[in-house]
């Protein structure tokens, strides 16, 4: 038996939990070993997970989200070299599990998980509302619109904004969270992070349409105003104008 193979033998053992291959384990003490490892395993990827989604965790609690992060590792066990990672098809998931308390709780998730990434994504020199406002005429046909990679448009069914405020309150006040009922509503939530913190807002369509088109391809900024059409010119310089003082845009 190749070195390879135990260690494949011993990953699915610790995986799956149960009784090992024969011959695996040798003694008593490796025996004790094993089950040390079949029990920290779910346990750690839990707490990864609860680190990944702080504020489901928290409007779950601790005993739900456990639930919820063992019936996540059944049918998505982490394939990434980091435990960052673990548990991008979260969101996904909970929109099919049967035992999820609320639907919006999957958007709450979304939510989440932007965030983290968005806190994580490179940055690059910023097109600022100073150089925007500078640039010449003839520059517009060279400047291209191109959003920070740390910019995401999330579609959402639920309005957890609400949600997502009491939550943060109360961690702030160290009390207990009073929850509103979440309303249905199908929007565009815009997630960024400017001066070394995340943000969130919500966008009118045409906004996000518009927005959504600079993400998909890059285009000059003479391009996209004119995708835009003369009646939405105005709207559309203001955007680009809120956008830059965001930081939401690429200086190059």
């Amino acid at each position: 038996m190749t070195l390879e193979h135990i260690q494949a033998q011993f990953q699915t053992a610790v995986r799956e939990g149960g009784v090992p291959p024969a011959g695996l384990l040798r003694g008593r003490l490796a025996e004790r070993g094993l089950r040390a490892y079949q029990h920290a395993y779910p346990t750690r990827l839990s707490e990864a997970l609860a680190d990944n989604y702080g504020a489901l965790a928290q409007a779950l609690g601790d005993a739900a989200f456990d639930e919820l992060a063992r019936a996540y590792l059944q049918t998505h066990p982490p394939t990434e070299p980091s435990i960052r990672w673990f548990g991008h098809a979260m969101p996904v998931f909970m929109d099919r599990w049967a035992d999820l308390p609320h639907p919006a709780l999957a958007d709450l998730a979304r939510l989440d998980w932007a965030l983290r990434g968005a806190f994580d994504a490179a940055e690059h020199p910023t097109l600022d509302p100073e150089t925007l406002a500078a640039l010449a005429p003839e520059a517009w046909a060279t400047q291209i619109l191109k959003p920070q990679p740390h910019v995401q448009l999330l579609g959402l069914q639920w309005a957890v904004g609400p949600t997502w405020h009491a939550l943060t309150a109360a961690r702030e006040s160290g009390q207990e969270a009073e929850l509103p009922e979440p309303e249905a509503l199908a929007h565009q939530l815009l997630v960024w992070r400017h001066e070394h913190k995340t943000q969130w807002r919500s966008l009118e369509a045409d906004e996000a349409q518009a927005l959504c088109v600079a993400l998909q391809e890059p285009l000059s900024l003479a391009d996209w105003l004119a995708l835009q059409g003369e009646t939405r010119l105005p709207q559309a310089v203001a955007w680009l104008q809120r956008w830059a003082l965001d930081g939401l845009l690429r200086e190059h």
